[in-house]
């Protein structure tokens, strides 16, 4: 290493660098393969694409690719406030919501603080605490999600933020919404509590809760949401949270002027008109989750219960079978990195591609039934 990097935070230097899921172009250049024969379910992705109004609406905003975009955003906070019912002073913008949760780190997190997580959660969140020098509290998982009873139990004098993912990534847990009031009335009112909603769009009517209506008696609650998932924009990074105007407003003071690219603003306010599109995509997850978990049943193969756009399979030697995957063209995402080293997540794709997954899984764990 040289001597300038040797003078950085010695926590920047303890980082291991988030490793994403294997593109298709990049096994294609390395197993010799035809991209357009590769199916990839690792990142969550939406296999419907962006919907027909979001490609027509950044199909017109990008002839004045040349102006920067509106750093404030007034258009897209103007549609999250009709979509959502809230004020634009809550609103804070984000390069995905990914820049969303880093903005509360950055904005809540020092050396000497500490934050709270659990046990097999998104990995973003000890990504952010470790980037601004603060503690790391990981509580163990119940079940592989959520134990929200310890979690308010390891809240200390020094903690500044708790973060909840409702569905959980990588494994689909879910928490119900009476279970998150009573975990938000437990926490104190000094300590932020992420309540990190990515994948809330998928779902069912049953289990659906108004955490916005929350944000009235709870300030220091902090929801995130995204584009990447249920409105199919996911390279175009674009998310948002929802808070109080006073932490908002702290939140807008670090994040980056133009970080919304107006390409990205564009497509999204379009999506939230889309109210088709995202039935479609939740109609369309629902179905391939049921394709999925039947089709891995009939190969003996556990799985976790998923609220989200995925699904964790126990496979035993994931790794082993991960890349025996890949060798048939098959991209699934390993999640030995979140403590769950005999799992394989899969993300739901269209119903052939769902199929073909399930057709090269079973040619690997069950060879001889497949002769």
């Amino acid at each position: 290493m040289i001597d300038a990097c040797e003078n950085s935070p010695s926590w920047i230097r303890a980082i291991a660098a988030y490793v994403p899921g294997k593109p298709a172009q990049e096994l294609a250049r390395e197993m010799g393969l035809d991209e357009r024969n590769i199916v990839k379910l690792a990142s969550n992705e939406n296999p419907l694409g962006p919907g027909p109004a979001a490609l027509a609406a950044m199909q017109s905003a990008i002839v004045d690719i040349a102006r920067y975009p509106d750093g404030n955003g007034f258009e897209l906070k103007a549609a999250i406030c009709r979509h959502h019912g809230v004020d634009a002073a809550r609103i804070v913008l984000g390069n995905g919501s990914n820049d969303v949760l880093e903005l509360v780190g950055r904005t809540f997190l020092t050396a000497g603080t500490s934050a709270v997580y659990s046990q097999h959660a998104f990995a973003v969140y000890p990504l952010t605490v470790q980037a601004q020098g603060a503690t790391h509290i990981q509580v163990p998982a119940k079940d592989h999600g959520h134990d929200l009873d310890a979690m308010a139990a390891a809240v200390r004098d020094d903690t500044r933020i708790v973060f909840v993912a409702n569905p959980n990534n990588p494994t689909g847990t879910f928490v119900p919404g009476e279970a998150l009031l009573r975990f938000l009335k437990r926490v104190p009112a000094r300590v932020i509590v992420v309540l990190d909603e990515a994948y809330t769009e998928f779902l069912p009517d049953a289990d659906r809760y108004d955490s916005l209506q929350w944000l009235a008696s709870f300030p220091n609650l902090v929801v995130s949401r995204t584009f990447s998932k249920a409105y199919g924009l996911a390279g175009l990074r674009v998310g948002f949270a929802l808070a109080h105007p006073d932490v908002a407003d702290l939140m807008n003071r670090v994040r980056q002027p133009f970080n919304v690219n107006s390409v990205a603003q564009a497509g999204a306010v379009a999506a939230l008109g889309d109210l088709d599109y995202l039935a479609r995509s939740r109609t369309l997850n629902t179905e391939g989750m049921q394709q999925i978990v039947t089709g891995t049943g009939r190969l003996g193969l556990a799985h976790l219960p998923s609220r989200g756009n995925f699904v964790c399979v126990h496979v035993g030697a994931a790794g082993e079978i991960y890349g025996q995957l890949l060798k048939r063209g098959v991209i699934v995402r390993p999640v030995a990195g979140y403590g769950m080293p005999e799992w394989l997540r899969v993300s739901i794709g269209l119903p052939a591609e769902n199929e073909r997954f399930l057709v090269a899984l079973g040619e690997i764990v069950q060879p001889s039934a497949h002769r």
